[in-house]
């Protein structure tokens, strides 16, 4: 199958549904924080290796987060409790911690230096965001990162250093994102562990749907910990 090869001065995409069986849309072109937007707003996503050329990818199924079917366990309750969080205090902290946190099965990162300095600029213009746990000591112990897209939440990566660190650091976003009148979560690639916590495989073409819509309305808020709503949250 030919896969399309994007042209650095051009900032269009192919149709994501004319993507390999793999769900690669295509290669090449650049990480300009310009072509990461448009292709978020299409449902696409980089994801490759420093070795390899820069794959653009729009998998079928998609994992999503609809915000009401987050599993709060009682477990997890507890552990919400024992932590402190904030929201964009360490973005680029968080970024390295991720890419840098050995995950079971995995061999390296796509979060590479390049990547980097593009959601740094990303986060400067309050389109990238990071939620972080801190323990008693302040020490950072777990965090989470992702693009906002009209509606939704694309998340890009966690790391946890600590038990439940980055579970915790999931749910207060859940709770901050019902509050603020998001819609879903994208999860991007399925895995087990965020069907554990509720994710679940949706059609592409009812993701771009959903997507679509969402695209339709920006959301107006302050990205900041509301702690009574973190309350109200773990009762």
């Amino acid at each position: 199958m030919y896969l399309p090869q994007l042209d650095k001065h051009t900032l269009t995409f192919p149709d994501p549904c004319d993507a390999t069986e793999d769900g690669i849309v295509a290669w090449g072109g650049d990480l300009n924080p310009s072509r990461i937007i448009r292709a978020y707003q299409n449902g696409i996503f980089p994801w490759y290796c420093d070795q390899d050329p820069i794959l653009w990818w729009s998998t079928d199924p998609r994992l999503i987060m609809e915000l009401d079917d987050f599993k709060l366990s009682r477990s997890l309750k507890k552990s919400i409790k024992k932590f402190t969080y904030r929201f964009d205090t360490s973005f680029k902290e968080v970024m390295q911690q991720c890419a840098t946190t050995k995950r079971e099965g995995q061999e390296g990162s796509w979060i590479n230096k390049e990547l980097i300095e593009s959601f740094e600029i990303l986060h400067g213009m309050g389109i990238a965001h990071s939620v972080e746990s801190y323990d008693k000591d302040q020490n950072l112990v777990g965090g989470l990162y992702g693009i906002v897209v009209g509606r939704v939440f694309c998340g890009e990566s966690m790391f946890t250093h600590k038990t439940d660190a980055s579970k915790a650091a999931y749910a207060i976003l859940i709770c901050h994102l019902k509050e603020w009148g998001y819609d879903f979560v994208d999860c991007q690639v399925p895995t087990q562990h965020l069907k554990s916590l509720g994710a679940k495989e949706v059609a592409r073409d009812y993701f771009l749907m959903r997507l679509q819509a969402s695209n339709m309305e920006k959301i107006e808020h302050r990205w900041e910990i509301k702690e009574n709503l973190i309350l109200k949250f773990t009762v």
